[in-house]
């Protein structure tokens, strides 16, 4: 079907990743509908944006309607929600009723986009071995409400695709570029750092992909993989001390040169975390899981997706550049973005 125009149906399409692939799979000619709450930051012409929430049935049966293909992109993929159970709504709830409707309604291709966070094996001694789709989440090992919820939303689909359901699983690693208008992890962490906002840094590791790919790569699944797999849509496996010198040479401002332990890293990600929650009602810099996700971390291979898929990431460099512009126009500060010397 990936040679041909096809009718498709982009859940979570006004988001970050969804607006892009929503634009790609224009590009290419399928006829595109899109089911998100919230509205698009712009329309494309022809697309068919629908205002409704994967919650309701009855508006995920319509959306389906005379669909070919199915992209479930719909989530929150922020690591703070307020009241907690809006992630297991979101993300385990709301998947169940929009692949239990996909299933029911016949849909010949379905794509589940989960995230790679649900792979990252608990904390060890030495170095981490590099993270492939053969690492067996658990729900056990899940450091919070976000992965919980993520982990059983991707055993829904492949549920599913045991049952019979032609279904495949991406895992995308941190997305990066331009526009992200709902500000995600990423986002906030690079916008925290442009700004001044933390003096010290936890030393981690974090694999960086361009948003475009991971577009590119979630296609590429659709057009290509095998049902009831999963593949991890990398980029470039980046230390986040690396990452800041990047920051300070693009930008022109200084980054944070010190570490913070992380014992007390773990603990300001509580505090501030209960302070959203209890005074300000604004979403915190940290919470506990987004800490104990770093101190996780791990590099990412994507050679399956390489492999059986045709998945090319480019350098993320772009993606980086064009991002702290954005940010930095987005902040009423300086846009001009130096190239890193080599």
């Amino acid at each position: 079907m990936g040679d041909r125009m096809a009718k498709v149906l982009v859940t979570g399409g006004a988001g970050f990743v969804g607006r892009h692939l929503v634009e790609r799979l224009h590009a290419r000619g399928d006829t595109v509908r899109v089911l998100d709450v919230a509205a698009p930051a712009q329309r494309l012409p022809g697309v068919d944006y629908i205002t409704g929430s994967i919650l309701d049935a009855r508006e995920a049966a319509a959306a389906l309607e005379g669909v070919e293909r199915l992209y479930h992109i719909a989530g929150i993929a922020h690591l703070y929600a307020e009241p907690i159970s809006r992630f297991d709504d979101i993300n385990r709830r709301g998947t169940e009723i929009v692949l239990g409707e996909a299933v029911k309604a016949g849909t010949p291709r379905i794509l589940h986009c989960s995230t790679e966070s649900i792979l990252l094996p608990p904390r060890s001694g030495g170095t981490p071995r590099p993270v492939n789709e053969t690492n067996p989440p658990s729900m056990a090992d899940m450091p919070g409400p976000y992965t919980r919820s993520k982990l059983a939303g991707e055993q829904i689909a492949l549920q599913h695709a045991r049952d019979g359901a032609d279904l495949v699983v991406v895992n995308p690693t941190v997305p990066i570029g331009h526009g992200d208008e709902n500000m995600t992890p990423p986002a906030m962490m690079l916008d925290l750092f442009l700004s001044g906002g933390s003096p010290m840094f936890l030393d981690c590791n974090l694999n960086f992909v361009d948003v475009r790919d991971v577009a590119d790569g979630i296609m590429l699944a659709a057009d290509k993989g095998r049902a009831g797999e999963r593949y991890i849509l990398g980029g470039e496996n980046v230390a986040l001390r690396d990452l800041l010198r990047r920051l300070e040479v693009m930008s022109g401002r200084p980054m944070p040169k010190r570490t913070v332990p992380a014992g007390i890293a773990l603990a300001a990600g509580v505090v501030s975390e209960w302070f959203s929650r209890k005074v300000s009602g604004k979403t915190p810099a940290a919470t506990r899981e987004g800490v104990l996700l770093a101190l996780r971390s791990a590099p990412f291979d994507s050679s399956k997706a390489r492999t059986e898929l045709g998945y090319q990431p480019r350098p993320i460099e772009e993606a980086l550049r064009t991002e702290i512009e954005w940010l930095l126009q987005r902040n009423g500060g300086k846009a001009t973005v130096r190239e890193r010397s080599a």
